[in-house]
């Protein structure tokens, strides 16, 4: 497996895992019509802007396949003030999970955020994502609960932050 920082050229190779991980994740906590809806092309679109203004992780196996990412930057809401990093992203496809890869992907980037001198983070995960105690694992602490609407369905999602994450450089 290799991690490395992802190019405008991955744009599509994320897309797929964007696509596929909200398939098989969100499966029976987003409604179906909206999943099956989702397209790897439109998601394309959208790595091809991401990718230049954030920092954009893959992960690739022996075959050079993308498998996962991982995304971040700038906290995007203002709400938390003392908390100036955020990791907006980390997907991996389902038959490669729980193999180390998300921390493999976190590494980087919160290697990333500090040098940019953000040194504490959120990352804001639907309630009922199971993937959730990943960041609980790494000593996120509960900070906020919000409320968002996906096709109509009222969804719980769950505020974790990191006040200093230089912790993580020691857990992971």
């Amino acid at each position: 497996m290799i991690i490395r920082k992802a190019a405008l050229k991955d744009a599509a190779g994320i897309a797929k895992v964007h696509v596929e991980s909200w398939q098989t994740t969100y499966k029976g906590i987003i409604p179906n019509t909206y999943l099956q809806q989702l397209n790897e092309h439109n998601r394309e679109k959208l790595w091809q802007r991401n990718i230049p203004e954030q920092i954009v992780y893959v992960a690739e196996n022996n075959q050079r396949d993308i498998i996962g990412f991982s995304s971040g930057g700038m906290e995007r809401s203002g709400k938390y003030p003392p908390y100036k990093g955020e990791l907006y992203a980390v997907y991996i496809l389902k038959e490669y999970q729980r193999r180390g890869i998300g921390q493999a992907l976190l590494t980087p980037l919160v290697n990333e955020l500090i040098a940019r001198q953000l040194h504490a983070m959120v990352v804001i995960v639907l309630a009922d994502n199971p993937s959730r105690f990943f960041y609980e694992k790494l000593g996120g602490e509960r900070i906020d609960t919000l409320v968002t609407s996906i096709a109509d369905k009222q969804l719980r999602e769950v505020v974790y932050g990191w006040k200093d994450i230089h912790i993580l450089k020691k857990i992971m």
